[in-house]
């Protein structure tokens, strides 16, 4: 499996937390603790996506579950993590809103937190080949290579891939909220793994 099998006892991040949060709730049980991490940029940007995890946070079903928030550049990330998940914002790191965050620096934070053999599993919407980063901004999307290079450098071996999300129909020409290509965008999934 792409993600990496989670499992009971775990200790995972939600980076600029979301869908997942839930799903590794129940993933992790009651042992196991997921930290639901909003950049303070996302916080002061997107207050109604803290709202919403604020509400999760407050469930007694969901106890398991930790809010943080820190600035980007200093995510204070706790020490020993299983996994970090970051769904559909890489791209973000490089926005004007945020910041733009020291991209380098947040994936070395990531590496830092992780357990050796734990991994980091990125799923973002893909650009066209040779764009780089410029879509982060407009079209809300990130060469799939940038990223790879980004990580790497981080120290990361690449672990795994999947083209369960890809969609060959995208042009990647249209901002993903585009009513002709929500909800069907080209997209990647990595899981890099740091060296045991």
């Amino acid at each position: 499996h792409i993600v990496g099998r989670v499992t009971r006892g775990m200790e995972v991040v939600d980076a600029i937390a979301g869908r997942f949060v839930r799903a590794l709730s129940q993933a992790v049980g009651p042992k196991g603790m997921v930290y639901a991490y909003e950049p303070d940029e996302i916080v002061k940007t997107h207050p109604e996506a803290v709202a919403g995890l604020t509400k999760i946070v407050a469930d007694p079903a969901y106890a398991n579950v930790k809010q943080l928030t820190a600035p980007i550049n200093a995510a204070n990330l706790p020490k020993g993590l299983d996994a970090v998940f970051i769904r559909q914002n890489y791209h973000d790191l490089y926005d004007k809103f945020m910041g733009p965050a020291d991209v380098p620096g947040f994936n070395k934070q990531v590496f830092a937190a992780l357990k050796p053999g734990g991994v980091y599993v990125i799923l973002d919407h893909a650009d066209a080949a040779g764009t780089g980063l410029t879509g982060t901004e407009t079209r809300h999307r990130i060469e799939e290579a940038r990223v790879k290079t980004d990580v790497l450098a981080a120290g990361f071996k690449l672990d795994g891939e999947s083209q369960i999300l890809a969609n060959p129909a995208d042009d990647h020409s249209k901002m993903v909220f585009n009513p002709a290509i929500r909800g069907k965008t080209d997209q990647f999934l990595l899981r890099f793994r740091k060296p045991k």
